[in-house]
């Protein structure tokens, strides 16, 4: 059901490849679906805009459904599908610089695929959901890098809801040959690791923030009694939205909102509007969760680290927008927290050893990549100042051009560029050498903490939450 228009005042553990030359740009997906839930049949159209960025005389796109048709600028293409990729042959060679049109046809089953890409596509009582994984219901670009904008029209039977990325078009569905159509846009390029949809039964509760932006949170219907945990939680979105755009510059993408589904098994940072699994809502209201998601709308899809030795780059600056939440909550400061878990890690803790750019792929530990970049950022702003330490943030994520996977020597540049100190010694005891740093994140001077902040015992769940179920930004 869909609540009335209210007024009111967005990765990566799994492990992902670096930038591949796939030999094309995407910049637009428009994805046209019809979907059973009784059947699990998925039938759809997906057309793709995109230039090519070196001669081709072919090239693929990640996909694993039945395709019954291809073409390429306006001609039937050959094509196969094999291990997960749609590998396309134009009628004509495509020479660098050419745009194209392509428009692929399929149908098929999804739920009979399990190919360990993204999350998979998980069957529900009431339909499905599938979050980072777009080879399940849209071909979409291999390098992980490439990012684009996605229109979505897909027609379900009346009284199914369907949810994904950007703004609902209408506020809701409008009538249509099989039920109902639900339109959705996000116009501003994301990843397609980062892509979002969810059909079946859900409460859509639509309001506006107070930037003026569409809010959509969505609720499964079988929620019980973590559904008012879970609301008091995702309706204050806008407001930490707002906060977080005090904090890091305007936000990036053209809705918010957030997704909590009982059946799904994680926490996904998927763009404008993060899933959440109802169990991160079992201890309490957790704001924090919510903090987190969202400041990965700027650091994990705007900023889009791909790789075990980046991910710091996303998640550690989430887990430091907890830290200032927390402080705006009034549980505990930034500097409070870093200065607590730097002091609850003797120097001889084995997680020093993995620092935040060479974390051990094998591990749960959320330390390395979670709290030690966290602190590592703490660490900077007390070197450089508050002013110069938010004007790094705001920048970084300002700098980025799509199509792009940050580094961290990017980032390091950055921040001595806009400070116009050298913080080289800094960044290698805090970001490279597997070892405690010798002065803590608040400088020589501080006191050892002993009075541990309210919100720790939150932040640190969410972080090995995080660890233990292969977050995904």
């Amino acid at each position: 059901m869909i609540a009335g228009l209210m007024l009111t005042a967005t990765p990566q553990a799994m492990a992902t490849p670096d930038p591949v030359d796939d030999g094309i740009n995407v910049g637009h997906y428009s994805v046209d679906l019809n979907y059973r839930p009784s059947t699990d049949v998925l039938s759809g159209v997906t057309t793709i805009l995109s230039t090519a960025t070196r001669d081709l005389a072919q090239f693929d796109l990640k996909f694993l459904l039945k395709v019954s048709s291809v073409s390429v600028n306006n001609e039937p293409a050959t094509y196969s599908v094999k291990d997960g990729k749609l590998s396309i042959t134009p009628k004509k060679p495509l020479a660098n610089g050419a745009d194209m049109i392509v428009v692929v046809r399929y149908s098929d089953t999804p739920g009979a695929r399990d190919d360990g890409l993204g999350f998979g596509w998980l069957r529900t009582p009431t339909g499905a959901v599938a979050v980072g994984s777009p080879a399940y219901w849209y071909p979409s670009a291999v390098d992980q890098a490439d990012q684009a904008t996605l229109d979505l029209s897909a027609v379900v039977p009346t009284g199914v809801e369907v949810i994904t990325n950007g703004v609902l078009k209408f506020d809701g569905p409008l009538p249509a040959p099989g039920g109902d159509k639900w339109q959705w846009r996000n116009d501003r390029p994301g990843p397609s690791n980062a892509s979002l949809l969810a059909i079946g039964q859900y409460d859509l509760k639509i309001s506006k923030a107070p930037n003026g932006q569409q809010v959509v949170n969505a609720y499964s219907a079988d929620l019980g009694a973590l559904d008012s945990p879970a609301r008091a939680a995702i309706e204050r979105t806008p407001e930490i939205v707002n906060m977080l755009s005090h904090w890091f510059g305007p936000y990036p993408y053209n809705a918010q909102g957030g997704l909590v589904d009982s059946k799904f098994f994680n926490v996904v940072a998927t763009t404008s509007r993060p899933i959440y699994k109802s169990g991160v809502f079992e201890t309490d209201w957790n704001s924090s969760v919510v903090a987190h998601e969202n400041a990965h709308q700027w650091y994990g899809n705007v900023v889009n680290p791909l790789g075990n030795g980046t991910r710091w780059l996303g998640e550690a600056f989430a887990t430091y927008a907890e830290f200032l939440w927390s402080q705006q909550e009034g549980l505990g400061t930034a500097a409070e927290l870093a200065q607590y878990y730097y002091d609850k890690f003797p120097a001889d803790h084995p997680d020093w050893k993995a620092p935040p750019t060479n974390p051990d792929p094998t591990s749960s530990s959320a330390f390395p990549i979670y709290t030690r970049g966290a602190i590592a950022l703490q660490a900077l702003r007390t070197e450089v100042g508050d002013e110069t330490f938010f004007r790094i943030l705001r920048n970084w994520a300002a700098e980025q051009k799509p199509d792009t996977a940050p580094t961290t020597e990017e980032f390091t540049a950055l921040a001595e560029r806009v400070s116009g100190k050298d913080l080289k010694e800094l960044f290698h005891a805090w970001l490279y050498a597997p070892e405690r740093p010798a002065v803590g994140p608040n400088g020589p001077t501080t006191a050892r903490s002993t009075v541990k902040p309210l919100s720790y015992d939150t932040v640190t769940a969410n972080a090995q939450r995080f660890a233990a179920a292969k977050h995904h930004m």
